[in-house]
């Protein structure tokens, strides 16, 4: 089997679909891995470092997707980037297709493109690995990223995060009690910021209070609470998620205008269109912009800014998935691991998840049952 990872646009994307090390090991399990010359560059691995472990450098995106069976990507395809690929083949890429333009989408049905979305890959247990490590990492950067712009040379309000004797710390809204808002609070409390948690999920709320020893203040996320919280916060971070669908406007603009001048807004759902109201997407080079008087960081793929490391937490979430499908071929791997044939959006020229195919219009199809006709 060949498998090609061709290089990301520097300007959206920093990391790369495979460390070194993972593609020694599909190298190992029988199969050819091209790899496009300096796809790794910008996460410091070396061409040099994927050709000793038996990598192969080509030299253009073209001959990535004309060589290989399997496409391996980090961000999200682009329209040229379905242009390119060849009837049948397998993508393996964050897809976030509930906010995809619906000529992604018509491409990929009619190519016939199996396309493997990491976001709703599940486990053994029905968790999302490669989703909760990025989500791991996102609600650390969430927290460095407000700590920066609170800053006044970034026109924010000029404050540190952990305060100082007598001056109080910032405070920290957090909407979403998952992973990412797991990952935020554990940071900012280390910051020495004060804490609010708001979810609409109790038990959620009581997880997370009792894991951090009752030292943040947590409520459920209905509009008077939201609206009393973000009367205080110095910061907001949006961590809403509904697993395939477009995330939902929690936070209105009219809410926005009431914040404090100077104030910041991580909003880290904007991969799947952002839980603000005001949030559009920013990029790696351009992270911010302002309204109200808020400062806005709504970068879609905010672990590419630590590429290095979410390269790596990619490659030790991803690799069991490859492994099985270099030895069994993607058919069969999809009808034993019906976790990763969750995270299949088109098969065959099908739609094979619901909330998709209710997105874009199309009659879903049941990926098993096309597996067995």
């Amino acid at each position: 089997m060949n498998i090609g990872i061709p290089r990301e646009d520097p300007s959206r994307e920093r990391r790369v679909g495979l460390t070194p090390a993972g593609v020694q090991s599909l190298v190992s399990s029988g199969c050819q891995v091209f790899i496009e010359k300096d796809a790794g560059i910008a996460a410091h691995f070396s061409n040099e470092e994927y050709e000793n472990v038996g990598g192969k450098i080509v030299y253009s995106t073209d001959e990535i997707f004309g060589r290989s069976e399997v496409v391996l990507k980090v961000s999200p395809p682009t329209v040229e980037d379905c242009q390119r690929l060849t009837e049948s083949q397998t993508l393996f890429s964050a897809l976030h297709l509930a906010i995809a333009r619906t000529e992604t989408v018509n491409l990929l049905l009619e190519k016939k493109i199996c396309a493997v979305a990491f976001e709703l890959m599940e486990d053994q247990y029905g968790d999302l690995p490669i989703l909760l490590v990025m989500s791991e990492i996102a609600g650390q950067m969430a927290i460095q990223a407000a700590a920066r712009y609170l800053e006044s040379n970034a026109n924010g309000r000029g404050i540190v995060m952990g305060g100082i004797t007598g001056i109080p710390p910032a405070t920290v809204l957090i909407l979403g009690a998952g992973t990412v808002g797991r990952a935020a609070t554990r940071i900012a409390l280390g910051l020495g910021a004060e804490v609010i948690v708001l979810d609409k999920d109790y038990s959620r709320l009581r997880a997370l209070a009792n894991q951090f020893n009752y030292r943040i203040a947590t409520a459920i996320a209905n509009e008077y609470n939201i609206q009393k919280a973000l009367h205080y916060a110095d910061v907001l971070i949006g961590a809403v998620l509904i697993k395939a669908e477009r995330a939902p406007h929690v936070i209105t603009e009219e809410m926005v205008k009431k914040m404090k001048p100077g104030s910041i807004i991580v909003d880290v759902s904007i991969d799947q269109g952002g839980c603000i109201e005001t949030s559009r997407p920013t990029t790696l080079e351009n992270p911010t912009y302002v309204v109200h008087n808020v400062i806005h960081y709504c970068v879609p793929n905010m672990p590419a800014n630590v590429a290095r490391t979410a390269t790596y937490g990619l490659t030790n979430a991803l690799l069991p998935y490859l492994t099985e499908v270099v030895q069994k071929g993607i058919n069969q791997t999809l009808r034993d691991n019906i976790g990763l044939a969750r995270g299949v959006c088109t098969f065959d020229g099908a739609c094979t998840n619901d909330v998709i195919a209710r997105r874009f219009g199309i009659k879903p199809i049941d990926i098993q049952t096309m597996l067995t006709e």
